[in-house]
């Protein structure tokens, strides 16, 4: 029997594609099956990534250059990103064909299953029906490479032959070096030093793909030394590793691009696909979401997910919620402010409309290393301020919780990062349960926990603490922001 969230011992028969049920009837064993994963064929997935841009009643407010405070241009961006992925971050063309070199690769793991959670409905004992796109069985154990693929392409398109890079818990970083691999690319990631410590295997990974992988802050660029010299001991932060990525990139015009993993307008993009596959698997259910669910940190995986449902909202009229569920330690949609603000520590990016900590503000040192950034993209910032989109922030024990509680039902180890949707699911689920109302949850497993488990023994040894920035924690970041908006 169930002995609560963190204690669950339920027999199950799990046969791959169906769960199997077995009751008497006139005095047979009957044997009956009820679909647990969906799956798509190659000739079903999506051929073009949808721009949610085009559907917007309001549109994001354009970057500003820093200097003037005038929209960027495609020239002065040029110096930072491929051409072609400039012209998707600038379009509001509803849908962009995706290229057959990209959909090759795509194929290696698209399309993605969507999976019934029977065993987590049956632990939890609650009406809802839960359903998660598992977006783990990637290459590098990510939603990531779905983005990484075309920015490799393009750039490789372009005659780049080194990209530089970011990464916070190393998902992006695996990707990106997965990806550059395949268009025999060069590249550095500057990976956050907190989490290169605590996840040697995410970096070894990139280095298995042929990347370089250096700790952030590092001596090697400016943006690092400047933020050694003012803490020796500074940990690090998505911002700041950006900064030392573009720095390089900025170096070396010639032959070298900087590629970033999420909060772009690009990159949303090219993680629509999730949802896109998504919607037509819930179809093969014979089931509507009543809420899509996906942990943010800069906003990529959450998007993928949620942006083609929430088409069906613009469009259609339907009233789907489309949730964001963020670290209490790192509250820029929940706590943070609409400002224009810079994407990175040293200011080398441009100004973007955000809900935003401030690009000094230092997270605190959480495992779920990939949502540990300061601000959201554009166009989830823009969506939230229009009450078009949900927000949630929660504490990292309670995520944490959730993982295992999922490992032991489903029998998957999430990542750090996707158990804020797990969590935010069992929220919804138990809600459910105490109004004895049904009700239909998808959520996005963006990610397996398999290089993370360090964060797992940490939370069963009672070592992990939780953390909430005070307000004037808060305050004090933001108030150095010029006021734009």
């Amino acid at each position: 029997p169930s002995r609560g969230l963190g204690d669950v011992y339920k027999r199950q028969v799990n046969s791959g594609l169906f769960l199997l049920h077995f009751h008497k009837t006139n005095g047979k064993i009957k044997k009956s099956m009820k679909t647990k994963k969906f799956c798509l064929t190659e000739n079903q997935m999506p051929t073009q990534w949808y721009n949610i841009v085009a559907d917007m009643p309001n549109k994001p407010l354009p970057p500003l250059h820093p200097a003037t405070k005038q929209p960027v241009t495609k020239e002065q961006m040029s110096a930072i990103f491929a051409e072609e992925l400039i012209d998707q971050e600038m379009s509001a063309e509803r849908f962009i064909d995706i290229p057959e070199e990209v959909q090759e690769i795509y194929k290696i793991w698209r399309p993605t299953p969507l999976v019934r959670a029977t065993g987590l409905e049956k632990a939890l004992g609650t009406p809802a029906k839960i359903y998660f796109k598992n977006e783990s069985v990637s290459p590098a154990g990510s939603h990531k490479p779905n983005t990484a693929v075309p920015q490799a392409y393009y750039n490789y398109k372009q005659g780049i032959r080194r990209l530089t890079t970011e990464t916070g818990a190393g998902q992006w970083g695996a990707a990106i070096a997965f990806a550059a691999k395949h268009f025999g690319i060069d590249l550095q990631v500057y990976m956050v030093k907190v989490s290169y410590e605590q996840k040697p295997y995410r970096r070894l990974m990139m280095n298995t793909w042929g990347a370089e992988c250096i700790a952030s802050p590092s001596t090697l660029t400016a943006s690092g030394r400047a933020a050694l010299e003012r803490d020796p001991n500074c940990s690090g932060s998505l911002g700041l590793a950006i900064s030392e990525a573009i720095e390089v990139a900025l170096q070396h015009p010639e032959d070298t691009r900087y590629c970033l993993g999420s909060v772009l307008n690009h990159v949303i993009l090219h993680q629509t696909v999730i949802g896109q596959e998504a919607v037509v698997q819930m179809e093969m259910a014979d089931a509507e979401p009543d809420v899509v669910i996906g942990c943010f940190g800069g906003g990529s995986n959450f998007a993928g997910l949620g942006f083609p449902f929430l088409r069906k909202n613009l469009t259609e009229g339907k009233k789907i919620r489309i949730v964001a569920v963020e670290p209490s330690s790192c509250p820029k949609l929940t706590r943070g402010s609409f400002q224009y603000d810079f994407g990175d520590v040293a200011g080398f990016t441009p100004l973007l409309p955000m809900y935003t900590l401030g690009h000094d503000f230092q997270p605190s040192d959480i495992h779920a290393g990939g949502l540990r950034y300061h601000g959201a993209g554009s166009i989830v910032s823009q969506l939230l301020k229009d009450g078009l989109v949900e927000a949630q922030s929660l504490p990292q024990t309670e995520t944490l919780a959730a993982g295992i509680l999922f490992a032991k039902t489903e029998g998957i180890i999430p990542a750090p990062e996707s158990t804020h949707a797990i969590a935010a699911a069992i929220r919804e689920a138990m809600q459910a349960k105490e109004e004895g109302t049904p009700k239909t949850i998808l959520f996005n497993l963006s990610g397996n926990g398999v290089i993370d488990l360090y964060a797992y023994e940490q939370y069963l040894a009672g070592a992990l603490k939780d953390y909430a920035p005070g307000d004037a924690e808060i305050a004090k970041t933001v108030s150095r922001l010029e006021q734009l908006i």
